[in-house]
């Protein structure tokens, strides 16, 4: 059976939805899995509490730069992988929750690098304010790098699996060939899974989202929740999207 490492990095800015995420992982049915947490947070608290719920963590590197602290986490994550010769990383952000099958879902297209569906940007469709993910296809062009378009609103629910140029990095689903050719970049300042998508592209990579797999998203401070394709208006401390 191939063997999946589930892979998040986090940090104590997390703590507010680790009991609802850790609980989601406990219903992911997939059989051959393994769990690790990387905290790249400044002191061991946090990583003392991860562990104290019976949960696999690890101290990653700590960075002034958020962007840095997630991309050395992510290339810890890898090198356990292809030490521990596991056959895909499971990368999944501490806020995002996905169906419990998504890795069986995943597994069945038979591709070496897939993304899940984590609604997080503010859009406008007939006038009406709803969310998008950060999923975008190619638009053919003779740019060194393509320019992108956000999937459609029919392509997000239609379950399907399309080819993308480009994707967030809170549910992302790659194979352990690909990082003989692609890693982190450690030295950004900002968005680490772009720069990956790019790194992709520029290898050759395809890359594929289904859009089946849609996650819960946990955010903090936000007074808003995506439902059924509606901005449904709600209140309190901790939504999801």
């Amino acid at each position: 059976m191939i063997k999946v490492l589930i892979g998040i990095p986090t940090s104590f800015h997390k703590e507010y939805c680790l009991k609802e995420f850790t609980n989601g992982l406990k219903k992911l049915t997939y059989p051959k899995k393994e769990i690790l947490f990387v905290d790249n947070s400044k002191e061991d608290t946090y990583l003392k509490k991860i562990r104290s719920l019976g949960f696999n963590a690890i101290k990653g590197l700590y960075f002034d730069s958020p962007v840095q602290r997630i991309s050395a986490s992510r290339n810890k994550i890898i090198e356990k992988a292809i030490k521990e010769d596991f056959d895909y990383i499971f990368f999944l952000d501490q806020d995002t929750i996905p169906p419990e099958d998504s890795i069986e879902r995943f597994l069945k297209h038979n591709k070496k690098a897939l993304c899940g569906i984590c609604f997080s940007r503010r859009a406008f469709v007939a006038g009406k304010p709803i969310f998008t993910p950060n999923v975008y296809k190619v638009i053919l062009s003779d740019k060194e790098l393509p320019d992108m378009k956000e999937l459609t609103h029919e392509e997000i629910f239609s379950n399907e699996l399309h080819e993308v140029v480009s994707c967030g990095g809170a549910c992302i689903f790659i194979h352990k060939d690909i990082f003989k050719k692609v890693r982190f970049k450690e030295d950004l300042k900002q968005f680490e899974d772009r720069w990956f998508c790019i790194d992709l592209y520029k290898n050759k990579i395809p890359l594929f989202c289904d859009t089946s797999i849609k996650c819960k998203h946990l955010v903090l401070n936000r007074t808003h929740s995506w439902k059924e394709g509606q901005l449904i208006e709600i209140k309190g401390e901790t939504k999801s999207i």
